[in-house]
């Protein structure tokens, strides 16, 4: 076996772990709630980077699970990470009428399938 290629199969053979993170930011009128799921991301990357975003001006909860919980009114599956191979499930909680926007910008921007 070439040397190179133990290292490829050993990162194609790791098995991401159930891993999600439940994000409530509210803030001047605002209360969002959504819960990304790793299918993906390097685990610690996702802790770190992924499940800690900035948003000036709001309060922001950060609560890890196992999997998102039931009850979001869309599902984008599959989502790609900003133009990288990264790829993660994200779960919409709140108002059911925001699909209307989240819907495209699943399919076209991350490239997922909307549920």
């Amino acid at each position: 076996m070439r040397a190179w290629l133990l290292p490829l199969l050993l990162v194609l053979s790791v098995e991401v772990h159930a891993q999600a993170c439940v994000v409530h930011s509210q803030g001047e009128g605002l209360d969002v709630k959504v819960c990304q799921e790793n299918r993906s991301i390097p685990s610690q990357l996702f802790r770190d980077g992924f499940c800690k975003p900035e948003m000036k001006g709001q309060k922001v909860e950060v609560s890890y699970v196992d999997n998102c919980p039931g009850g979001a009114f869309g599902v984008c599956r599959n989502a790609q990470v900003s133009n990288q191979p990264y790829r993660q499930d994200i779960h919409y909680y709140g108002v059911a009428s925001d699909s209307r926007y989240l819907k495209p910008f699943c399919e076209v921007q991350s490239k997922g399938k909307w549920e």
